[in-house]
């Protein structure tokens, strides 16, 4: 279906007209990518150009390094936040310790959660040692 070129609106600024050839040139060199990109996109997220845009970022995130965390990007640290499961404080914190490698990061967090439970298994023992001795003084 075309474009009704009468309703030039909010709502008409933000959807892709796929039909429409100035459209996709517009949203092409908009979001610096191919037609045929452009037209997958749409496709995959919908007309809204909004979810265009974020399906965009994303695809071009899984595309990029995927070696190294740039903590300054928003997307970098909510993936990677969620890949390791941590917070994004501790990510930071994280990168900020080991450097920007995924291993490195990874393998750090790692280490975190496997001494955290040794620790925590550690402490078990003796808690219930204490409570037998006070209660054998008693």
């Amino acid at each position: 279906m075309a474009d009704n070129k009468k309703k030039r609106g909010g709502a008409d600024r933000g959807l892709i007209a796929l039909s429409e050839p100035y459209e996709v040139a517009y949203w092409s060199k908009k979001f610096k990518i191919t037609p045929a990109k452009l037209k997958s996109a749409v496709k995959k997220a919908g007309r809204s150009a909004k979810n265009v845009e974020a399906y965009i970022k994303l695809q071009k995130h899984k595309a990029a390094d995927r070696a190294r965390i740039a903590v300054s990007q928003p997307y970098e640290v909510g993936y990677w936040s969620k890949k390791f499961k941590v917070t994004p404080a501790r990510l930071k914190a994280a990168v900020a310790a080991v450097g920007h490698s995924s291993k490195a990061v990874g393998a750090h967090l790692a280490k975190g959660k496997a001494s955290k439970k040794a620790k925590s298994a550690s402490k078990a023992p003796r808690k219930t040692t204490k409570k037998r001795a006070k209660k054998k003084a008693a």
